[in-house]
């Protein structure tokens, strides 16, 4: 291989030749280049918004939750979980109830999803990073109980921080709806106004959530004794996923462990959909800007024709005079996938480091004002090698065809 390597490489980078031939590879190369570089970019935005998303849903999802695998209850003093309390990797504790009611307020009303929560649950969130107003984020006092909503379900209700006692009804447990005295089959709980709201920039969350303490959703879901997950945070420096790991092993099949990403399953699937997406719109683009490299072969076997039979006739096989436009297609690939990834890892780190590509003119109208760049090592090793196979297989053919058909007498 290593004749056939050396003529291929002198027909590639020739100082003393300058024909139109190291054009159309010049130009072969700075299209597959491209492609490369494209890929490197756009895959590493998605990440960037992948991260970004992962950032925000930690200031208020916990790193593991625990949650039944069939039905939506599970009672609090299960001998599994009272076992996992007393794990020494869990540093917080947190027992939440989770169910839908019906908001109403000046004639308004909502559905949306009451979250009862221990006193542990303040400890488990970024509660700095989610405050919207000057009250205080707090569930009860004496005989109150305070709701802290999220912002788009205070606009919606078309409330302010400082909002009037709110009514919330659940329909009671194992009843019927009386037609003629509808509001009897609903358990009824009122939430007053800690002067405070909560703003985790994400629809889910925002849109429908309201947070109160355990004890009101227990009476108002009549789930007395029962939870619908246990949030868990772990002691600094244990590593997470071998924890989900030992806590599910050690719960058994009747409870499931989630983590962050598992908790919000749909939106990353949603993600890393578009992701795949992408990727194979890049994939066929690059099968394109190979036609080019087709082309340059094609021209190079034609121009080099006398060159193969002096080859031929110095004792060159076919196989071997085969191989060197075979090897120069290759190398065109391999230097395009270099020079692509390089180039596109340049542009990711301008990116990060100067922000030259923003969301709009005006500064905070999103949640970021530039588009978020996180380079995977993963990504770059999936586009060399995709950019070498599509390289490789797709000049594989036209270099056979044209060989034997041009170089020979």
């Amino acid at each position: 291989m290593a004749f056939p390597f050396y003529i291929a490489k002198r027909y590639l980078v020739s100082k003393k030749s300058h024909t139109a031939i190291n054009i159309i590879s010049g130009i072969s190369v700075c299209g597959v280049a491209i492609a490369a570089a494209a890929m490197v970019c756009i895959l590493s935005v998605f990440n960037g918004f992948e991260d970004m998303v992962a950032r925000l849903f930690t200031a208020f999802d916990p790193q593991l939750k625990v949650v039944p695998v069939e039905g939506k209850y599970m009672a609090a003093d299960e001998p599994e979980l009272e076992e996992l309390k007393k794990n020494p990797k869990i540093a917080i504790y947190s027992e939440t109830v989770e169910d839908n009611a019906l908001l109403t307020v000046n004639n308004r009303q909502m559905m949306a999803t009451i979250k009862g929560v221990d006193d542990n649950f303040l400890r488990l969130i970024d509660e700095d990073a989610i405050r919207y107003g000057d009250g205080a984020f707090q569930l009860r006092a004496d005989i109150i109980d305070y709701g802290v909503l999220g912002v788009n379900l205070l606009a919606a209700l078309g409330l302010s921080t400082d909002f009037p006692p709110i009514q919330v009804y659940a329909p009671r447990k194992g009843e019927r709806i009386d037609l003629n005295n509808p509001s009897g089959s609903f358990n009824h709980e009122e939430l007053y106004s800690p002067q405070v709201a909560f703003n985790v920039r994400q629809g889910k969350y925002d849109n429908s959530y309201a947070i109160t303490n355990i004890g009101f959703a227990r009476r108002l879901f009549e789930r007395q004794g029962y939870v619908t997950g246990v949030e868990l945070a772990l002691q600094g420096g244990t590593n997470i996923e071998k924890a989900k790991k030992e806590f599910q092993e050690q719960l058994g099949d009747r409870y499931k462990v989630m983590d962050r990403y598992e908790q919000q399953e749909d939106s990353f699937r949603i993600m890393k959909v578009e992701k795949l997406i992408s990727y194979i719109f890049l994939t066929f683009i690059l099968l394109i800007a190979c036609f080019n490299i087709i082309g340059s072969l094609s021209m190079l076997i034609i121009d080099k024709r006398q060159d193969s039979i002096t080859l031929r006739n110095l004792g060159a096989s076919d196989r071997q005079i085969a191989d060197i436009f075979m090897l120069e297609g290759r190398l065109i690939s391999l230097v395009g996938a270099v020079v692509g990834i390089l180039f596109g890892l340049a542009l990711c780190l301008v990116q990060q480091h100067f922000g030259l590509i923003k969301f709009g003119r005006s500064a905070g109208n999103y949640i970021i004002d530039v588009y978020p760049v996180s380079v995977h090592a993963t990504d770059i090793l999936l586009i060399f090698v995709t950019v070498l196979v599509v390289g490789f297989v797709s000049v594989w053919y036209p270099v056979k065809y044209f060989s034997r058909k041009y170089t020979k007498e």
